[in-house]
């Protein structure tokens, strides 16, 4: 027999915390609120390995020049889906139980989480529910659905959000997978650095954008294990600063969803990201909705290729902080690169 805990934790997505528990001679065996290891990042690797791309490194002479350092981009911007999502919901839906495959996974999202884990589901002929708030970016509405997702559409109040999900999940008995605050996902995510780390050698800091946490979770696992000695630094936006609050305070500081341009990062750390991120990261810096939009063009038109604000946050920060990063080699996680061109304002 197998239950699902659910509560609510104060973040941004108003995601759901679904930790599940399977009953062994009365005894309770917490399966997923755990912190992954090196160990699970490897063994996710080998899992997810023929569903997800092994996506570029990249560099950009302009860029070197202009901070007097080296800078390579891994460009999770490539990757199925357009995202670095793709790597943690892979882990998780193939590490389902054949039991739990035949009720499907669930989750709330409003963009590229919902979108990655309905394509794994898709992959691997299960079903898929996509609880989402009514304002979500209809660009990303149609992601989700082509990629095989059943929506489900809520009001953007935390109550909404919850009651819908528990609503779900009760009628379908679908596995929730939280689009962070899970190991396997976090795991996943970790995968990324795992692969930039077999290209470049000895990094002396990696950076990372910073919302939930996951991707800078599994980041941090990773780099530690694997560089004697290396700086993980995160980077949000001035006005979705709640991974740096979070830091500063010792707690974690609930978001109230700000309108950023950075719209992946508006999430607040969770209950599992955040010790996580406290033992690896060195600092979080943040920069400006102006500072992401004039980066998101400058990697646009001199490196060719498209990022999402939510990706810009790093090149703003390594422009706004040059010194830090002069004479150094730096790794940057680009976590993905959907955009909606009609938004885009330059």
């Amino acid at each position: 027999m197998k239950f699902y805990q659910l509560s609510l934790f104060q973040s941004s997505h108003c995601f759901l915390v679904a930790s599940s528990f399977q009953i062994k001679s009365n005894i309770i065996v917490l399966q997923l609120n755990k912190e992954p290891t090196f160990q699970d990042v490897k063994n996710s690797s080998n899992r997810i390995a023929s569903f997800v791309h092994n996506t570029p490194v990249l560099a950009s002479r302009s860029i070197d020049s202009k901070v007097n350092g080296e800078i390579y981009f891994k460009c999770e911007n490539f990757q199925k889906t357009g995202s670095f999502k793709m790597r943690g919901a892979s882990n998780a839906v193939l590490s389902l139980t054949e039991e739990e495959k035949k009720y499907g996974v669930v989750t709330v999202s409003s963009g590229n989480h919902g979108a990655a884990l309905a394509h794994a589901a898709t992959m691997n002929k299960i079903e898929s529910y996509v609880v989402t708030p009514k304002s979500t970016n209809p660009v990303k509405i149609q992601a989700m659905k082509q990629y095989g997702a059943e929506l489900i559409f809520c009001d953007s109040t935390i109550e909404s959000r919850e009651s819908t999900f528990q609503k779900i999940q009760k009628e379908t008995g679908a596995a929730p997978i939280h689009p962070f605050n899970d190991y396997r996902v976090i795991a996943g995510a970790g995968t990324a650095a795992l692969e930039l780390l077999d290209k470049i050698n000895e990094l002396d800091i990696i950076l990372v954008p910073v919302g939930g946490g996951g991707l800078v979770s599994g980041t941090g696992i990773v780099g530690s294990h694997l560089i004697s000695k290396f700086k993980l630094i995160g980077v949000e936006a001035d006005i979705a600063d709640y991974g740096r609050q979070s830091l500063l305070n010792g707690k974690i500081i609930p978001s109230d969803y700000p309108d950023t341009l950075a719209d992946g990062l508006r999430a607040t750390v969770g209950k599992i990201t955040f010790p996580i991120i406290r033992k690896h990261i060195s600092e979080i810096l943040t920069v400006s909705e102006d500072e992401i939009m004039q980066s998101m063009r400058f990697i646009w038109e001199r490196v060719k290729i498209i990022v999402e604000p939510s990706s810009a946050v790093t090149l703003a920060a390594i422009f706004k902080y040059s010194e830090k990063f002069s004479g150094k080699k730096t790794g940057v996680i680009l976590s993905g690169g959907n955009v909606d061109l009609s938004q885009i304002k330059w």
